[in-house]
């Protein structure tokens, strides 16, 4: 037989009695914006000193940073997209200078193979 004290309760149901029992501690909302004129109002402890408050915070909607002056907006930086290992061997070599260095790998692997065949036929 179960027990009737605790039917009709869940797990994670928090403690049973009265709610004015249990003391919330004092809250400052402050506004954060961002370009996209999306609001987002964070609540703080009110023990928390105001140079704790972050100064930009990242949009909840649109993920661009929101800071709390509605007028001076922070700036968005310039998210450069990926790059792969090639784009950026691009970029410290030219043409003539891949062309050489491709030139001088391919006559390294005909030398070490033509030295790997003479010690194999011996």
């Amino acid at each position: 037989m179960t027990n009737p004290a605790i039917r009709g309760s869940r797990v994670g149901a928090g403690p049973t009695g009265e709610r004015g029992q249990i003391a919330q501690a004092e809250k400052i909302t402050y506004y954060f914006f961002c370009s996209n004129e999306h609001v987002m109002s964070p609540m703080f402890a009110a023990t928390v000193a105001k140079e704790d408050i972050p100064e930009f915070l990242e949009c909840t909607k649109c993920g661009l940073p929101a800071g709390q002056d509605k007028a001076n907006l922070p700036a968005v930086s310039k998210n450069e997209p990926y790059k792969t290992h090639l784009a950026y061997v691009k970029e410290r070599r030219s043409e003539e200078e891949a062309a050489q260095l491709l030139e001088e790998a391919i006559e390294a692997i005909h030398l070490r193979r033509a030295r790997s065949a003479e010690s194999n036929s011996n």
